[in-house]
């Protein structure tokens, strides 16, 4: 047994000094007064967690971890490691590796994969095509977090632009349809205009410029309306506009079929960025004006954007090379997010248990994970420990991804990940990851 002793304990709206105890994979007792001394002397381990917050591990519901195929960016092994090192104990993966995962067997190839690679839980989604609805009839929606459909991505086969196929994924796949959302038609015709006047080396602040806002708007406003004619159970990743929010309702999260996710560097980084960071900050959807990050913050605090999670996705820095055209978007992310999010929170921007809301509790609502995201009792303990009186500095030599940077290199942050367990195993301490300790499948209420 092991005694997580008097943290405060932020889960479900509240914070409280209390204790956990774990027995095996499991949350055992939560103790909000003091522990029975008896208890406390026969337990394998006592944390001493004064000052410490205790939260549910994050479950970061997108991520390219590059496995397979374009391993030479990062894999599961890498990515995962760097993921429990920033509190992240569960991950949902996506389709466009090499090859791509679009059939259920390569699915199946890809959980054999991270049942021996991954430090933290996982579940992939299966990847939509024009031509693979047989596939996604098949899918176990017990095992899978969900169907992606690339609605403006040039992601070669990946690319759903046929308008049939479309409709038929939503009317006939029972299970969430996951969606990016941008209109290729827009986003080709400004790069042209571009060319024009600057030939192929756009320069990288014109990105915004050319996967723009309308783009955007008038990808996910198909999307929308598609689920509403057929009924479909819609997530729209990565929104990055403030035209958007109005697709979108403040319900609570359990009455509606249609939700959405934003993403850190949307909310951390502004179009401001640019001429500091360049192509480090070129993601798609792109980042944007300061007016859209702050429509985006205030949509996460109303509500009307459900989850915070990360699109991690890394290249290295040659890949990163060359104007607006040339450049690879993506970036590394999932080492930091919880420090960005919980630094917004010291700012005022919103409070420790909204963020605890938004990147534990909200993904295991939205794709109903069993028994997770939470800090309850029978749970799977998935915790994270965060010392917020302990400045942490990003610089090279604690940066784990394999592409060997990140965005936020030379920041501090007010606090950092003291440890991290999952299924009850303290799978990072200190800045030390225990080896030869593996996550489990994400298993689905569905």
């Amino acid at each position: 047994m092991i005694l997580i002793h008097k943290a405060t304990i932020i889960n479900e709206g509240t914070s409280f000094t209390g204790s956990l105890l774990l027995e095996g994979e499991r949350i055992s007792r939560i103790f909000r007064e003091d522990v029975p001394e008896r208890l406390l002397n026969s337990c394998r381990e006592v944390i001493d967690a004064r000052g410490l917050y205790l939260i549910p591990g994050v479950i970061d519901d997108q991520v390219h971890f590059r496995d397979p195929g374009l391993t030479h960016k990062g894999d599961i092994a890498s990515e995962s490691r760097a993921a429990v090192a920033g509190g992240v104990t569960s991950y949902m993966e996506m389709p466009n590796t090499n090859p791509q995962t679009i059939t259920n067997d390569a699915l199946c190839r890809k959980m054999e994969l991270a049942a021996g690679k991954s430090v933290a839980n996982y579940a992939f989604y299966l990847g939509a095509t024009n031509d693979n609805i047989e596939e996604l009839k098949r899918v176990d929606s017990r095992q899978v977090c969900g169907v992606k459909v690339f609605m403006g991505a040039s992601t070669g086969n990946m690319l759903v632009d046929n308008e049939k196929a479309l409709q038929q994924i939503f009317a006939e796949v029972d299970m969430l349809i996951a969606t990016h959302c941008e209109k290729e038609e827009i986003i080709r015709e400004n790069a042209d205009f571009y060319r024009k006047r600057f030939g192929e080396m756009i320069p990288i602040p014109l990105h915004p410029v050319i996967r723009n806002a309308e783009a955007c708007y008038q990808s996910s406003s198909h999307a929308v309306e598609l689920a509403d004619r057929y009924g479909s159970r819609l997530h729209v990743l990565h929104l990055s506009t403030a035209r958007e929010m109005s697709l979108f309702s403040n319900a609570p999260l359990e009455e509606k079929r249609i939700t959405a996710e934003a993403c850190v560097h949307h909310l951390w980084f502004s179009d401001v960025d640019y001429d500091r960071l360049g192509a480090l900050i070129k993601w798609n959807p792109a980042v944007k004006g300061v007016e859209e990050r702050e429509a985006l913050r205030e949509a996460l605090k109303a509500g009307r954007l459900d989850v915070v999670a990360t699109d991690h996705a890394p290249h290295l820095m040659r890949e990163k090379e060359g104007g607006a055209l040339q450049a690879a978007s993506g970036g590394p992310l999932v080492q930091h997010s919880l420090q960005v999010m919980l630094e917004m929170a010291e700012k005022g921007h919103w409070t420790k248990e909204l963020v605890v809301e938004k990147m534990c509790h909200a993904p295991a609502r939205l794709f109903q994970v069993k028994e997770r995201g939470f800090i309850r009792e029978g749970y799977y303990a998935d915790l994270v420990l965060v010392d917020p009186a302990a400045p942490y500095t990003v610089t090279a030599e604690n940066i784990l991804y394999k592409c060997g940077w990140s965005p936020f290199e030379g920041e501090t942050f007010g606090c950092s990940v003291n440890q991290t367990f999952v299924n009850g195993k303290m799978v990072y301490g200190n800045g030390v990851i225990t080896d030869n300790l593996f996550g489990k499948a994400l298993q689905f209420d569905r």
